[in-house]
């Protein structure tokens, strides 16, 4: 692909249905001074095994390995700046292929990196890292296709797989803009350094309106962390087949200590519903004992049935059941995330109206865009998982579009271990409503978190239940790679 001029810039962003009713003078360019372009963006992977694996949606899951991009940009002053990016490959999550095998769909989206790195990398337009990201979207989502193609993969690669291949190159990218700056990124999504108001990415209903209204500039400085309960984990000592003896908690009964929990996330299988709600209610029995122990009175659970929910009608009868046998669990019932399918479009009659007037219901594999989005709250969905592995950009957009219609909020792992769990955090922190942060890769990959502990302890140390976040307000994402 060769450099891209002025036009091309306008064209993409009309393919993307960010420009429709917005006026010809409103979406004039004013040079900025602060726009960039992308010089060098180099990759390289980690692999890691899993202390123990995790079960979700029906797979179990062993192993992981990260995708790292270093970006170099320059402004229109000529002065350079270097940014880190990293997220987990979540092939297994984001491409859940019946066809291919894992390594099969893990060397495809290695092979669109490579495509995402060089769409990047000539585009010459001076812009934002938001504007950059929305310009290029379709042509990594065309990348992304003529890949498949030219590879003869018994199956394209989903748009939500390429959105997580493209998540640490964006990353990176806002990464160096930060730091080129001189200040932390959720300082400047402001009108000084985001040349365009929220309607041209979001529609005229955001006219006038700028992405800063939407974030804070500074972290909160704690928040609780949510913990992963697998469909594998063990709660007591009753539970465990063989154990690892790293020196590490191995059932729920030892994590709630350790850590000092209080937000509990509990993946559910879908399919047997006898088996579901019993697996509450035993984590209930573990929790109250455990947390009779340390003497507290207050914790929360979450339940993740990751779209393997036959329909909308066992959802309902989950909830009804959960609150019949056990009042206090349901509750404790913060939200319930993906239920059903993740393609909302091909199944419509799953409208989750009756359900979320239980309990907020909140939409994770859906989320690929804003019309996604909006088709999930027409369907009675209440609730939005922002995911830093569906890059920095759509996380900021979502949420703007999220809190415009008073939506729930929160924000989900990928068992993201290191730079991506700061990542990570730093959006928790920094999005009005989300209230926890959800961090297990402590749990399953803790080795990857290991040259990150001393360098940010609050992230990676869990005594009381909370991280603390007042951390991440160093230049960029900041993350010291």
């Amino acid at each position: 692909m060769t450099g891209w001029t002025r036009r091309d810039f306008t064209k993409s962003l009309a393919a993307a249905g960010v420009l429709a009713g917005i006026p010809r003078r409103a979406r004039a360019a004013v040079p900025n001074p602060h726009d960039i372009v992308v010089d060098e963006l180099k990759i390289s992977y980690e692999d890691f095994l899993y202390r123990t694996p995790i079960k979700f949606g029906g797979n179990v899951l062993d192993r992981v390995t990260l995708l790292n991009v270093h970006c170099t940009l320059h402004n229109r002053a000529g002065k350079v700046a270097h940014g880190f990016g990293s997220m987990p490959m979540g092939n297994v999550w984001s491409w859940p292929s019946h066809v291919l095998k894992y390594a099969d769909t893990l060397a495809a989206m290695k092979g669109l990196a490579e495509q995402v790195a060089k769409i990047t990398t000539d585009y010459k337009q001076f812009s934002h890292p938001v504007e950059l990201n929305v310009a290029l979207e379709p042509a990594y989502f065309k990348a992304a296709a003529e890949f498949s193609t030219a590879q003869q993969l018994a199956e394209p690669i989903p748009k939500l797989c390429s959105l997580v291949t493209v998540s640490p190159f964006d990353a990176a990218i806002h990464d160096a803009y930060g730091k080129l700056n001189g200040l932390n990124c959720y300082h400047t999504y402001g009108a000084e350094f985001l040349n365009r108001d929220l309607s041209d990415f979001l529609g005229a209903e955001f006219r006038g309106e700028h992405l800063d209204q939407y974030v804070l500039t500074e972290p909160k400085p704690r928040m609780p962390l949510y913990h992963l309960i697998g469909a594998l984990d063990p709660l007591e000592e009753q539970d465990i087949v063989k154990r690892i003896g790293d020196g590490l908690p191995e059932t729920l009964a030892e994590w709630i200590p350790y850590n000092g929990l209080t937000h509990l996330k509990i993946k559910l299988n879908g399919s047997d519903l006898k088996w579901d709600v019993e697996r509450v209610l035993r984590v209930e029995r573990t929790t109250a004992a455990a947390q009779l122990k340390r003497g507290a009175k207050a914790w929360v659970y979450s339940a993740d049935f990751n779209e393997k929910c036959p329909n909308v009608e066992y959802l309902l009868g989950f909830l009804r059941q959960v609150k019949e046998q056990a009042p206090a669990a349901f509750e404790r019932l913060q939200y319930v995330e993906q239920p059903t399918k993740r393609d909302l479009k091909a199944d419509r009659a799953n409208v989750m109206t009756e359900a979320s007037k239980l309990k907020p219901v909140v939409i994770d594999e859906s989320l690929t865009d804003q019309e996604a989005l909006m088709l999930a709250r027409e369907m009675g969905y209440t609730g939005v998982a922002l995911k830093a592995c569906k890059s920095q950009s759509q996380a900021l957009l979502m949420a703007a579009v999220a809190q415009k219609y008073k939506m729930f909020l929160c924000v989900q792992d990928l068992t993201c271990p290191g730079a991506s769990l700061l990542h990570s955090a730093g959006i928790s922190a920094h999005i009005p409503g989300v209230a926890a942060i959800e961090a297990n890769g402590r749990q399953y990959c803790p080795a990857a978190n290991e040259p990150w502990v001393k360098k940010f302890p609050d992230i990676f140390i869990v005594k009381d239940g909370t991280m603390g976040t007042a951390c991440l307000n160093k230049p960029g994402l900041g993350v010291v790679d």
